[in-house]
């Protein structure tokens, strides 16, 4: 469950080694594992893929506090889908494609994603319901778009998994 932008690389952090320690500790294969990371409030700036932060990156970077360690600039890609940012967002290299490759998925709150795409609209001079269109066209893989993120940590406890909170 990660809600805040900080959390969101901890949250990959903390999946990679759901799957990491499992295969290690118990010799369970990553098809085994069952991984949600639900990318909510803020997090979810981080739910869409590189073309959404280079078109975006300056209204995504400044809805989450975070600039490219690099240069101080807002990111131009996303954080978590690139090894770009290195440590500073992926923690040690582990990228939300990596897991995605790995069996996880991400559940993208809608609820947010709207908010998101007015605040956008906004800046850019555009409609919410574009700029929404075009965020859903782009988000990670294995990546779905769920009612609310709140109701997806819910709806998972109730189906047998447990919750983890990044951050």
């Amino acid at each position: 469950d990660c809600a805040a932008a900080t959390a969101a690389g901890t949250g990959v952090f903390y999946a990679n080694n759901i799957f990491t320690a499992n295969r290690n500790g118990y010799q369970l294969p990553d098809t085994d594992v069952a991984v949600i990371g639900v990318l909510r409030h803020v997090a979810t700036t981080f739910a869409y893929n590189d073309a959404i932060w280079a078109k975006y990156g300056s209204v995504l970077g400044n809805m989450g506090k975070i600039a490219d360690p690099k240069t101080n600039q807002p990111p131009v890609v996303n954080p978590l889908h690139s090894r770009e940012f290195g440590p500073a967002m992926t923690n040690l290299g582990v990228t939300a494609t990596a897991l995605a490759s790995r069996g996880a998925h991400f559940a993208i709150c809608d609820m947010a994603t709207n908010r998101i795409a007015g605040v956008i609209a906004t800046a850019v001079k555009s409609t919410q319901p574009a700029i929404y269109k075009e965020l859903v066209a782009n988000i990670l893989p294995n990546g779905h778009m769920v009612a609310a993120g709140v109701v997806a940590v819910n709806r998972a406890q109730e189906r047998g998994y447990s919750m983890l909170t990044a951050g």
